[in-house]
């Protein structure tokens, strides 16, 4: 009885002290399901009902904040004191503007994605974040027709290939300015903290009218964030059980009453050597790098912009025979490759003091290398400057854009194939003008005109046209010319492995390109509150001029010369992002596209792209636990290799390849984040179905290789398949199924 009566007290006491919160959440008039209603830094929490209805029982009193929060819409955050038995909070959710992020790429100035005539795609840090990796490069494995390309199995370099078009046909560019090209795509996208990353804008196709040369394929830009909007403080690092260390750290801090300053600091290290596919090489090169990124606002009289932002990069890697280190570097005794990379940038935007909107831009990197490919030396410099002047004229109706620009370009290295330094001076001017024909249809009309000593004038035309009919359908149609001059480095690791030798037959001309792109954007909303937007493109694009490497004439040479016929590239992709209910959005995009050359009549594919690609995500937010699940992964259809000749026992054609990620991440602490996870959870490497990777992985130097008089290797009983060593038959990363495990700091 005593017992009876003891918990009956307690249970009036606990009603006395727990009471419950109810309400209804409404969009646009209508109850809104599936809306996860929580009590912060709390585990209490509900979903609301179809009618949108919600309720959270047995809260006890205290002062709360009550977050309603349903992606695609905007979260609301409201107050609220409990000492009484039911307190009702009711919010009203508005339509997040997801779809209409500010962008800069495109059109050269700050416009609303969905009011631009060029279809740009933007990713923000949240999208990264969902696989988390050391360095731009790797996270675009999961934009749709974005492909990262390993392009040596041992030093691990490679380009970013956009629509199966070749890494030299893409431009990148941080913060509207060309930083990267030719010798050191793979190094400019290392090396950036990606918690200094506002966001990513991709361009498909040809951009060369306002950005000039190497813009033929497509276009990567990286926006970092203006210091007023980083966080205070913020770190993130991140180890897997390869033993790889990544760290980002950074802080913002104001100076004087006109001057905001960003710092970040990136670190990463890999020095454990694996051999988990037993040909005595490393399956993944070993990197000690650091990256010092700053950047500087500075207020000014009617809030002109001026805007200075600098980084410095240093890398040491290498890749080789297990047994390597750097007293090696340079013999002949044990095989690696060494490269130690120093490069620095410098980035400015300055508004000029003058009635009329007048920019000044301009940028400027210096690269060095100092790199072994077993005893072959190989050390190159590359200098580009830029500079432009932009001039804003908005009118009524019209939109226009003048510009005067100048690039310099400076490379040199220690091979034959540089007698003497490349440098070249392309000065230029383009006009753009945005008309604005009615409220749902504009038209973008441009022109540049560039001019190279080497090969005189060079125009290219651009047209863009939007047609709105609906706040939710955007048809966009873009057409125009691109154009890239010669610019051929000769950091290419089957000649510097000594597998084979660069052979240019003729003076190289200008590479053209005439592309069309149709482009067709839809939002849907369902009666049950969910959001799903379609993107759907199709291009086409045709060059002249083409400069390809072929591997195919013969095995111990890469000949380049001017295609004598033309090569295309053309296709179609499709995007779907969804927003379900209960902290659920998933996305999923695919590639089919064929790229291809027409010489002297006979058609070839393009060699190391694929016919399809595929990548999603999926994520499931628990609102009341503060757990995330992030699911990724991508997919590529098979794609046509260098082989070494016809006796060559690996396969013509890589397989259908998958990587694929899930992550755990866990929000539910002040200012941390712990994410955990599994990279490539398939374990799926490119040594599945071949003998070998890595050609005479055996003997490196050739030293027990019998050629004719013609330098062909011959077929012995020691070397079976007439092979000289190659690395170069790589399609994807050797690193197979590994756990990692990171911690996020973010001060606000």
């Amino acid at each position: 009885m005593k017992y009876t009566i003891l918990f009956i007290i307690s249970l009036i006491g606990y009603s006395l002290t727990a009471q419950s919160i109810s309400g209804k959440v409404i969009s646009n008039g209508q109850g809104l399901p599936y809306v996860n209603v929580y009590l912060k830094g709390t585990s209490k929490g509900a979903v609301t009902k179809d009618d949108g209805s919600y309720i959270i029982s047995n809260v006890k009193a205290g002062t709360f904040t009550v977050v309603a929060s349903f992606t695609g819409f905007q979260t609301q955050k409201k107050p609220v004191i409990i000492n009484s038995k039911n307190v009702i909070v009711n919010f009203d959710l508005k339509e997040s503007e997801i779809l209409d992020e500010v962008i800069v790429t495109g059109t050269l100035k700050a416009v609303s994605r969905l009011e631009s005539p060029v279809p740009v795609e933007v990713y923000s840090p949240t999208f990264f974040k969902k696989n988390p990796t050391p360095n731009i490069f790797d996270a675009l494995q999961n934009v749709n027709g974005v492909r990262p390309q390993l392009n040596c199995n041992v030093c691990n370099t490679g380009d970013i290939h956009i629509n199966g078009l070749e890494g030299p046909y893409t431009l990148v560019m941080i913060d509207g300015m060309p930083i990267v090209s030719g010798l050191s795509t793979v190094y400019g996208l290392s090396g950036i903290p990606n918690s200094l990353i506002e966001q990513v804008e991709v361009v498909k196709g040809p951009a060369s009218s306002l950005y000039g040369s190497e813009a033929v394929g497509g276009l990567i830009n990286i926006i970092t964030k203006l210091p007023e909007n980083a966080p205070l403080v913020f770190a993130d690092g991140f180890a897997s059980d390869w033993g790889e260390a990544n760290l980002d750290l950074g802080f913002k801090a104001k100076i004087g009453n006109t001057t905001d300053m960003l710092l970040g600091v990136n670190y990463f290290n890999y020095s454990n050597p694996i051999d988990n596919n037993n040909d005595n090489f490393t399956d993944v090169t070993l990197q000690d790098r650091i990256s010092v990124f700053q950047k500087w606002n500075f207020k000014r009289k009617n809030n002109r912009l001026f805007s200075l932002a600098g980084r410095y990069f240093y890398e040491d890697r290498w890749g080789g025979e297990m047994q390597w280190n750097p007293s090696f570097r340079g013999e002949t005794d044990v095989y690696g490759e060494s490269i130690y990379t120093s490069r620095f940038e410098i980035i400015g935007n300055y508004q000029l003091p003058i009635s009329e909107k007048v920019n000044f831009q301009f940028s400027y990197s210096d690269h060095d290398q100092d790199s072994f490919y077993g005893d072959t030396e190989y050390k190159a410099q590359q200098r580009i400057g830029f500079g432009q002047l932009i001039w804003d004229k908005p009118l009524q109706n019209h939109d226009l854009l003048f510009g005067l620009a100048a690039r310099y370009n400076f490379y040199d290295d220690n091979t034959t194939a540089t007698v003497q330094a490349d440098e070249v001076t392309i000065p230029s001017v383009f006009v753009q003008d945005q008309i604005k024909l009615n409220d749902k249809q504009n038209v973008l009309l441009g022109l540049r005109y560039d001019y190279d000593n080497r090969h005189g004038s060079i125009l290219t035309p651009r047209l863009a046209y939007r047609f709105k009919p609906s706040d939710d359908d955007i048809f966009r149609v873009n057409a125009g010319t691109g154009f890239r001059v010669v610019n051929l480095f000769t950091e290419d690791h089957a000649a510097l492995t000594g597998a084979r030798d660069v052979v240019i037959t003729e003076a190289l001309e200008p590479e053209q390109s005439y592309n069309i792109n149709l482009n067709y954007l839809k939002k849907f909303y369902t009666k049950n509150g969910f959001l799903i937007t379609l993107d759907a493109s199709a291009w086409y694009t045709y060059f002249a001029n083409a400069i390809i490497p072929d591997y195919d004439t013969n095995p111990n040479l890469i000949i380049y010369d001017n295609l004598n016929g033309n090569s295309t590239s053309k296709g179609v992709s499709l995007n779907i992002d969804a927003v379900f209910g209960s902290g659920i959005n998933a996305s999923i995009g695919a590639t089919f596209q064929d790229v291809s050359q027409n010489e002297n009549g006979v058609r070839t594919r393009q060699i190391l792209t694929e016919r399809f690609t595929g990548v999603w995500s999926f994520s499931y937010k628990h609102y009341p636990t503060n757990l995330t699940l992030d699911y990724t992964g991508n997919a590529y259809g098979p794609m046509r290799l260098p082989l070494l000749g016809e006796l060559d026992p690996r396969s013509e054609y890589s397989p259908l390849w998958s990587i694929q990620n899930i992550q755990l991440t866990y929000d539910g602490f002040s200012n941390f984040e712990i994410y955990v996870g599994i990279k490539n959870v398939l374990d799926w490497t490119p040594n599945r179905g071949n003998p070998f990777i890595i050609a005479r992985a055996n003997d490196p130097f050739d030293k027990d290789v019998t050629f004719d008089n013609e330098g062909n290797a011959v077929a012995t009983p020691n070397n079976p398949y007439a092979l000289t060593f190659d690395p170069t038959y790589v399609y994807a990363p050797n690193q197979g199924r590994r756990l990692f495990f990171g911690l996020r700091y973010t001060l606000n």
